[in-house]
């Protein structure tokens, strides 16, 4: 997959996760043969299919061990070059236990959406883990396996990352939703936008749908499914840009389906939601959580917290139940004004999962 900027296609690459699926794949297809590989087909995410080409492809005490250098494509983060190890040790025992080794985060903080204590091996990249081992385990005389996944300089290279304000400590995290890493260029990523906004213009429309990525799109459209796909448009960190060109396209409304990290951002006036370009504001959510009711004790777990879905967590164990809502209600007060009043906007949070947590609750009446 490429994108084009200018005469130049951009390539795309693979996630850690990826590659540590892949990797443990090859280590269990190894364990049961016992014949050296030199590459391994897997199946990513997003259900495509890829070959990869391995690095080692060895024994080490009782364990298979393989390994893949990640490839970033033409946006090359920090991991970019990483070598992913997979060792892999089948029983017969039903369990499959996946877990980080050298040059893998351990969890110590909150609100991540993993376990404290444990590797930090997001939920996606286990299951795809799982899933391409549990492909060599059929038809063997194995039910399980030992996995461990490391990256022998993975604590250096977590220097240049978030990691350690988040509590990842130690190392990377293995990471990734479809497997595939999208080559990113931000003159080339708002052309994008604005060309979107543009066409369903033409096509007639006047009313859009913002999000931030492909999960929280497909949300979107199980929400909106009487618009057309043409009016959904992934407007990633760049919504201020985007509501900016509706306007100049003469869209009459905006609808925005985010995640409480995203739209805790804009709440707080934030038209450029990038990690690097800005924080979510505690202070602010803890100002919100007091307009709720909430006592002061949990006012200041939210501004002691580590992450937004943290908060929602917190919010979520003290039952204050109206706060994504209030959230939501705030951002589109927000992008109303940013907008100058000449686009009713329409907020609605979702969770990981496509759930609706909340939406603003003075929107408007929308066609």
């Amino acid at each position: 997959m490429q994108k084009q900027t200018g005469d130049k296609p951009l390539r795309s690459g693979f996630t850690t996760g990826a590659c540590a699926a892949a990797a443990a794949r090859a280590a269990s297809q190894f364990f049961l043969r016992g014949i050296p590989l030199q590459e391994i087909e897997s199946i990513l995410p997003n259900r495509q299919t890829v070959r990869f080409a391995l690095n080692r492809c060895q024994w080490d005490d009782g364990f298979a061990l393989t390994s893949i250098i990640k490839d970033g494509g033409d946006d090359p983060d920090c991991t970019h070059g990483a070598e992913i190890i997979a060792r892999v040790r089948l029983h017969h025992d039903k369990a499959l236990n996946i877990y980080g080794g050298v040059g893998i985060a351990r969890v110590t903080k909150p609100g991540l959406g993993l376990e404290v204590g444990t590797s930090a091996i997001n939920p996606v990249p286990r299951q795809n883990i799982a899933e391409m081992v549990r492909l060599e385990l059929d038809d063997s005389i194995y039910r399980g396996a030992d996995i461990e996944i490391s990256c022998p300089d993975g604590e250096e290279r977590a220097k240049k990352t978030l990691n350690a304000r988040l509590g990842l400590l130690g190392g990377i995290s293995i990471l990734g939703t479809t497997g595939i890493v999208l080559p990113y260029s931000t003159s080339a990523f708002i052309a994008s936008i604005v060309q979107a906004i543009q066409l369903a213009q033409a096509e007639g429309q006047k009313q859009l749908v913002f999000t931030t990525g492909g999960r929280s799109e497909q949300y979107a459209m199980r929400l909106l499914p009487h618009l057309p796909e043409c009016c959904f448009i992934q407007v990633g960190d760049y919504v201020g840009i985007a509501l900016r060109n509706s306007v100049r396209c003469g869209m009459e409304g905006v609808h925005i389906v985010g995640m409480m990290g995203k739209l805790s951002k804009m709440a707080d006036g934030r038209m450029m939601t990038h990690a690097s370009a800005s924080e979510v504001n505690m202070e602010l959510l803890a100002s919100i959580a007091a307009e709720h009711g909430s006592p002061l004790d949990v006012q200041e777990q939210i501004r002691g917290a580590n992450t937004a879905r943290h908060v929602l967590e917190i919010c979520q164990a003290h039952e204050l139940e109206k706060m994504p809502s209030m959230i939501c209600t705030r951002t589109r007060n927000v992008c109303e004004k940013f907008a100058r009043d000449k686009l009713w906007i329409e907020v609605t949070m979702v969770d990981f999962d496509g759930k609706t947590l909340g939406f603003d609750e003075l929107r408007k009446e929308t066609p």
